[in-house]
């Protein structure tokens, strides 16, 4: 198939950002929803939400969670997974925990919900060195391992802290090829059209969350064999999308601040590519050495994405803080618009009164 830029980038916006729904709709049809704790001006989660939820409020997701048929877990990130999408995660765990791991499951089992500092007194305070290269109770790591293989689940949290509890779940029997191929297929549907060389890294990573699944390289071959994704060639670039997923009828006219992990703009190989200019996530990066910002979000305009934005407050009052690639568009209507996705922020903001 022979696609222009233009009608990529359409398919990429109308892929994902389909009208609003309810929180539970759109949890349903996304499958996934990255998960950053930094708050400024809010959570990842609760900016990717609020443009497909009505009414999304900051933290609406947080207060729902224990309702919602949801776990935390890992995707192509760490994150919200439906429990459709966990899974086809994970097939049931086997006998494979070592002496230490068994026992910290059998005292979790004992609870209904566990804090890390809980097991101090079965466990002591022994550190070792985490992923980040700094030090973390050996009993966390161990913890996060068990969750990492879909043996614990995230029960809620105190203060940030994750609170662990036993997962208690009936598995789906799903074969091998059946399980790698809906995998497949759920990812390009949230992320597509995805570059071949992305997805190809997205299974990489996934195939050591979930050693079950095999042979992800060859399902894409296979689907795309039998019609169920199709792809396109653009300046020597392929990409792959889910060619049963309908596409959803777009206002071009409106402006969106993105979050800087929405699945518009996850993929920063597709970003460049699509829109032609590099996005960078710059929260940890030295401040003398940003170029856009702390939580600089991107800005779409109708299927472009065009600068970006950051929002912080300055004696209680909203900071608005644009920056485009290019030159501001000087049109009435982008000016209207702009100006109508700064109040929609503005509410999303406002908290709900406790009920």
């Amino acid at each position: 198939m022979s696609l222009t830029k233009s009608q990529l980038r359409q398919r990429a916006i109308s892929n994902t950002i389909f009208p609003q729904t309810t929180l539970h709709g759109a949890l349903k049809r996304l499958g996934f929803v990255q998960a950053d704790p930094i708050r400024s001006p809010e959570r990842a989660q609760d900016l990717i939400l609020r443009h497909r939820v009505k009414g999304y409020r900051a933290g609406d997701l947080e207060t729902r969670y224990a309702k919602l048929e949801l776990e935390e877990g890992y995707l192509y990130a760490y994150g919200f997974v439906s429990h459709s999408l966990w899974n086809i995660l994970h097939s049931k765990p086997e006998a494979d925990l070592s002496a230490s791991e068994r026992r910290l499951f059998e005292i979790v089992s004992r609870h209904k919900r566990i804090h890390p500092r809980e097991l101090e007194a079965y466990f002591g305070r022994k550190r070792e060195i985490n992923g980040w290269g700094s030090y973390s109770k050996a009993t966390t790591a161990l913890l996060q391992a068990l969750h990492y293989r879909g043996h614990l689940r995230v029960a809620g949290r105190e203060n940030g802290v994750r609170l662990y509890a036993p997962l208690v779940r009936q598995y789906e029997d799903f074969g091998p090829n059946e399980r790698v191929t809906k995998l497949v297929l759920r990812l390009v549907g949230l992320l597509g059209p995805l570059p071949i060389r992305s997805l190809h890294f997205v299974l990489q990573h996934l195939s050591f969350a979930s050693p079950a699944l095999s042979e992800m390289k060859s399902a894409v071959v296979g689907l795309q064999k039998t019609g169920e994704l199709e792809s396109a060639v653009l300046d020597d670039m392929i990409y792959v999308w889910d060619a049963r997923k309908p596409r959803h009828v777009q206002r071009k006219d409106v402006v969106r601040f993105l979050a800087p992990f929405d699945p518009v703009v996850w993929d920063r190989r597709r970003f460049e590519h699509l829109w032609g200019w590099a996005y960078r996530f710059e929260a940890y990066t030295p401040a003398a050495k940003r170029k856009l910002g702390y939580y600089a979000m991107p800005i779409s305009w109708k299927d472009d994405v065009i600068g970006w934005v950051n929002i912080s407050y300055k004696s209680g009052q909203m900071d608005i803080n644009p920056g485009f690639v290019g030159t501001r568009p000087t049109d009435r209507l982008f000016s209207l618009e702009f100006d109508s996705e700064v109040e929609r922020f503005r509410e999303f903001l406002q908290k709900r009164p406790t009920q």
